[in-house]
């Protein structure tokens, strides 16, 4: 097991420096000029050859590619100052250190991550394992209709609808904001559980039908029916036999999504003017701001990879026969 993790996460390094280098030299493939954007509109050439120094955009895109990757461990020296590893640079558009602005925009993102996976994990799970064992019922077919709903929806829709209805209509949920959950629990609770709601209506309907799914083509296995055959009852054949088996194929869903929420909600950020990760990321494009983007998308892969890698981890301890392989 320990020689497979090493091996994946070797490969996971590879992939996230091929993933630096194709963003990297991408970039530099845009007709727009790093410098000028910095610079601003009243900008004159003294100004610019002092950008492009002091940014490092005056050398050829391989070595700063280079100076980029090592800044990143061993950190870099600008003209402005050292920057200490993890050294993404400085922003083109704030001159702010971009790895200081990844740090302060994501706890917003770990919250909304975090708590919406909390509520839609249990949740879905939960409507799934009903509908399993009421299977042909009225409480099977509400319950996979809602699913369908649910998957069918939009955050950005329902967002809106949940602000209209909730925050400025009915005035019973406060505007969703982050609040530091050390300064003060209850309102980091209460300004993001409007988010954590419409997030987890989207995510619970798969889970739900994930479940379902799975937990009834379990209950059709040879060894379940031989449970039953053995007298065993339906709630030890139910949790404990079908159950094991159902939950590996959720544990790989839910590793991607939660790796791919922590690395930026961004239209559940959007709708709710969260100002986190996948926020970050939109407007690192819209301003075509080189480093800040390159550093969202290395902590975004990075968050995605290392859960990939969790997720094989943890097959280990769901299902024996991988552990023995």
């Amino acid at each position: 097991m320990l020689r497979f993790l090493a091996r994946r996460s070797l490969g996971a390094i590879v992939i996230l420096i091929l993933i630096s280098a194709i963003t990297f030299f991408l970039f530099f493939a845009l007709p727009a000029e790093p410098a000028r954007l910095a610079c601003g509109k009243n900008c004159d050439p003294t100004s610019l050859a002092m950008i492009n120094k002091n940014l490092g955009l005056d050398q050829p895109v391989p070595v700063q590619y280079w100076k980029f990757m090592v800044g990143i461990v061993a950190g870099r020296d600008f003209a402005v100052g050292h920057c200490d590893a993890p050294c993404f640079g400085y922003s083109f558009v704030s001159q702010e250190p971009v790895w200081s602005t990844i740090v302060d925009r994501f706890p917003t993102t770990l919250s909304l991550a975090v708590g919406g996976a909390a509520v839609f994990l249990v949740c879905g799970i939960g409507i799934g394992m009903i509908a399993a064992w009421r299977r042909g019922t009225w409480i099977d077919k509400f319950f996979s209709s809602l699913s369908l709903l649910g998957a069918s929806m939009q955050i950005y829709f329902v967002g809106v609808l949940a602000l209209a209805w909730f925050v400025s209509g009915l005035g019973i949920m406060d505007q969703p904001a982050y609040y530091p959950f050390t300064e003060n629990p209850a309102k980091w609770f209460s300004g993001m559980l409007l988010p954590w709601v419409v997030l987890s209506l989207i995510f619970m309907a798969n889970y739900s039908r994930m479940t379902r799914s799975q937990m009834v083509e379990q209950l059709q296995e040879d060894h379940v029916r031989t449970a039953r055959a053995k007298g065993l009852s339906s709630r030890t054949v139910f949790f404990r036999y079908a159950w094991r088996g159902a939950i590996a194929p959720i544990v790989t869903i839910f590793g991607i999504d939660l790796g791919s929420l922590l690395g930026g909600a961004m239209v559940t950020e959007y709708t709710f003017t969260l100002h986190g990760i996948g926020r970050l990321a939109v407007e690192s494009v819209q301003l075509t701001d080189l480093p800040m983007l390159m550093g969202v998308m290395l902590v975004s892969s990075a968050a995605i990879v290392v859960f990939n890698i969790l997720v094989d981890a943890a097959y280990a301890f769901i299902d024996p026969r991988v552990r023995l392989a």
